[in-house]
């Protein structure tokens, strides 16, 4: 789950990483308010899950508090356009009034898991307030990694080795010392999936503060942290995915014409590979998962139906613990109560799926059988042809 950057900022904060006094407006007028409490120079910045707020105008610095009252009115309600949104955009809703800081350094730090070890990755750059994908493409020497053993946490030494790495002294290295604590320590107690702080700013103080935060959490563990459901900002999501979400479906909407339905995440991605070498492109993922109901396809059936810019269903069903003719009743009772106009074609393989496959021959609806996962694919992307 994703969360807005004064979310992800209170968080830290409470786990002793420094980050910059600031307060969350919702209007104009309280814009105006928290800047002049804050006093001097202020930064209003939009407030959405996007990367590349800066480049696409939702983040200005105001001198005073008529200039940031004057920026809020522009911000909120515009359509925030940045690479990581895409042509759509989205609503900002809110935005963070934060005071002004005397930037010495911009540097960059983040906590992500490496699937190649298995272990938590420190990464750190003097390459601050650049995405760290162009750094990485472009100059990868400037990314210090350091992993970290999880039944020893963060050592001291690998602290102090990421502190001189980015070229801090004096002072410096000691609030960087406490802020890499505070972070590790805010990204295992909370169960992040990501912690990112970029830029990380040293002031010219020598103070070490996150000036930007973005966090993310790990979805299945969730259930230890009751209170973070408030943080979800459902504006934020794909419709469609906050629709599934209702289910327990796992649903990601991505930009093919090709609907799949599919129980088990290791079975959806080879459904989309195989629709791409058929020649198209799948327009979601969606994992009715292992246990599926008739109720359950119903529901899933419903959702792929919904965007408009799928014109085909893949329905692709290994029979395990369901049955194939319970995933086939449901699909029959679901297709019964909407108005289908888009080729549908059906593979199920495993317990009963001869007895789900003449159940839908035999239904007064138009679906097609794949006997075969490559059969199927090639059914389904000849009929949008």
């Amino acid at each position: 789950m994703k969360i807005h950057e004064y979310q992800a900022k209170a968080i830290l904060k409470n786990f002793g990483v420094e980050v910059p006094r600031g307060y969350l407006a919702e209007t104009a007028i309280e814009a105006k308010k928290f800047a002049a409490e804050l006093g001097g120079t202020v930064v209003v910045k939009a407030q959405i899950h996007a990367g590349g707020r800066g480049k696409g105008g939702g983040v200005k610095i105001a001198k005073n508090a008529d200039e940031a009252e004057a920026f809020a009115t522009e911000m909120i309600g515009m359509n925030l356009v940045t690479h990581q949104t895409g042509p759509k955009g989205k609503k900002v809703r809110k935005v963070l009034i934060e005071e002004g800081l005397d930037i010495l350094r911009e540097l960059y730090l983040g906590i992500v898991l490496d699937r190649t070890n298995g272990q938590l990755v420190f990464m750190a750059s003097t390459e601050g307030g650049v995405e760290i994908e162009k750094v990485a493409s472009e100059t990868p020497e400037k990314i210090l990694k350091e992993h970290i053993d999880l039944t020893v946490g963060l050592q001291p030494f690998q602290a102090r080795k990421l502190a001189f790495g980015l070229g801090l002294q004096g002072e410096q290295v000691k609030h960087a010392l406490k802020f890499f604590n505070a972070l590790y320590k805010a990204f295992m107690e909370s169960d992040c999936s990501m912690a990112e702080i970029n830029p990380l700013v040293v002031t010219k103080d020598g103070n070490v503060l996150a000036l930007d935060a973005k966090i993310t959490f790990d979805d299945n563990a969730m259930y230890r942290h009751k209170d973070f459901a408030e943080l979800r900002d459902v504006y934020e999501e794909e419709p469609l995915e906050v629709e599934a979400s209702k289910y327990g479906l796992n649903y990601i909407k991505l930009d093919g014409v090709v609907g799949c339905m599919v129980n088990g995440a290791g079975l959806a991605m080879a459904t989309m590979d195989m629709i791409k070498i058929a020649g198209s492109e799948p327009a979601n993922f969606l994992d009715v998962g292992g246990g599926a109901s008739a109720e359950t396809v119903e529901n899933g059936f419903k959702i792929l139906l919904s965007d408009k810019n799928v014109k085909a269903v893949l329905i692709n069903i290994f029979g395990g613990i369901v049955r194939c003719d319970r995933v086939a009743k449901g699909v029959i009772k679901a297709a019964s109560k909407m108005d289908i106009n888009v080729p549908v074609v059906v593979r199920l393989e495993g317990t009963n799926a001869e007895e789900a496959a003449k159940l839908l021959e035999e239904s007064d609806l138009s679906f097609e059988v794949g006997r075969n996962f490559q059969e199927a694919a090639e059914k389904i992307v000849a009929a949008i042809a």
